[in-house]
């Protein structure tokens, strides 16, 4: 039985990875992954998480096109150089066909109490609260991941290219894999100067 103390150990060596090996993550894997993920809280346990898994070379090349299209219209909208677009893409297109595993974190947008501003927002805190859950339970079946905002930038894009339900809206990519490098060790902001008391 874990101690206190080694599970504290191993929530806060969790990193994020962004080179693994080519090994693919067995199908075990990932149903542990997302089952432990589906545990999060959510606000009126409506449970508004939904994943799409991407293994397959030719979706990720179908979906990263379609996210880097969008990508560089809005930089060119935003005055970016030719030469830093392309470069960008580039290296976007690589991080995807690199990562063994590609989870999209999307949330159902009919999954609300009512239909108010506020029960949106809690909807997406709901469905990020699943996707920590999603990083924790790759940690500790001994994966590496990261966590991606692009489909935010492009969710018509994304729900397009992988041809998802009209009510699953993108909020979040997650590459997975084993790690091909050892993850820096993060400088911490003191949380005495993160809290207040009273």
């Amino acid at each position: 039985m874990p101690t206190k103390e080694d599970l504290q150990t191993f929530l806060r060596t969790r990193r994020s990875v962004r080179r693994f090996k080519p090994d693919p993550v067995p199908d075990s894997a990932i149903e542990s992954i997302l089952h432990t993920a589906t545990f999060a809280p959510s606000a009126h346990n409506l449970q508004p998480w939904r994943f799409v898994i991407i293994k397959d070379s030719a979706v990720k090349t179908r979906f990263g096109e379609a996210i880097t299209s969008k990508m560089r219209a809005d930089m060119q909208n935003e005055g970016a150089d030719d030469s830093e677009i392309e470069k960008r893409a580039v290296t976007s297109l690589r991080r995807m066909d690199k990562a063994p595993l590609i989870i999209i974190l999307c949330r159902d947008v009919t999954y609300v109490h009512v239909d108010t501003p506020e029960e949106a927002v809690m909807g997406i805190q709901s469905t990020a609260l699943a996707g920590l859950q999603l990083l924790l339970a790759a940690h500790a079946e001994g994966l590496g991941g990261n966590w991606i905002c692009w489909p935010l930038y492009a969710q018509e894009a994304t729900r397009a290219a992988l041809e998802l339900p009209e009510s699953w809206e993108p909020q979040a990519m997650y590459f997975l894999g084993y790690p091909a490098e050892m993850p820096k060790i993060k400088e911490m902001k003191d949380v005495q100067n993160l809290v207040k008391i009273i």
